[in-house]
């Protein structure tokens, strides 16, 4: 057994949660490959298929994290507001994708500067949260659209009512020292999840597996795990801590 394998096993032996956290056990059987993105989500037994009412297109998700937004959903509903995902789970291939055609459109830059550029609001594949199923986009994906009107009453009640079911805004402005991604007010995770797969990726990932995309060369230099992966807002890192 490699060394991956024995830290699955000591991993999944070792995790405990709090009783406000309900996830399934299943959700455990994690892999290295699962964990960088690498996997078919439209057939793994974890996902699902958002229904279209909720989606600007066709979303998958992780049941678990469908199960709670669909309760987040009848509540925001009840209070007037209305909330759709615009984006869901992307594997490895998905985010290659978005990461290399915006490797092309700024290829006036150096590499770093071009890698720096994209990083702004893109992740590099193999390190996005959407790779889990656990992270979701909603409404629109201008910060502006939330400053004023509709979208301004859709944000204050996210802020207000999200974390009950278990979602966190993990990009917010980096007042209080949150590295790197600029602010997404769209973005939001279902923590009770998402920690599981972070912890994971603390103790199985390392930058030997950031590879296959251009620019992947400079993941280490960019210090893409420490400020990137773990740069999520304070309020996301204490529920982590819990």
């Amino acid at each position: 057994m490699n060394v991956k394998g024995v830290l699955l096993i000591f991993f999944i032996s070792t995790v405990s949660f709090s009783q406000n956290e309900t996830v399934a056990a299943d959700n455990l059987a994690l892999t290295t490959d699962f964990i960088l993105g690498k996997f078919d989500y439209k057939n793994h037994e974890l996902f699902t298929l958002v229904n279209p009412k909720y989606t600007s297109k066709t979303i998958y998700l992780n049941k678990d994290v469908y199960s709670a937004f669909l309760n987040m959903h009848y509540q925001a509903e009840k209070d007037g507001i209305s909330l759709k995902i615009i984006s869901g789970t992307r594997n490895f291939e998905e985010q290659k994708a978005i990461w290399e055609r915006k490797w092309k459109k700024y290829n006036n830059l150096n590499p770093i500067d071009r890698a720096i550029k994209i990083l702004e609001y893109s992740s590099m594949p193999s390190t996005s949260r959407h790779h889990w199923g656990t992270d979701m986009d909603l409404n629109s994906f201008t910060n502006s659209y939330f400053d004023h009107g509709r979208g301004k009453l859709e944000y204050q009640w996210l802020l207000e009512n999200a974390n009950k079911h278990g979602f966190y805004q993990v990009y917010t402005n980096k007042d209080n020292g949150r590295t790197d991604y600029k602010l997404e007010r769209w973005h939001w995770s279902y923590m009770p999840l998402a920690n599981t797969y972070l912890d994971y990726y603390n103790n199985c990932v390392d930058y030997s597996d950031l590879n296959n995309f251009k620019g992947s060369e400079l993941a280490k230099e960019l210090n893409i795990i420490d400020c990137y992966v773990h740069g999520i807002s304070n309020k996301a890192k204490t529920f982590i801590l819990n």
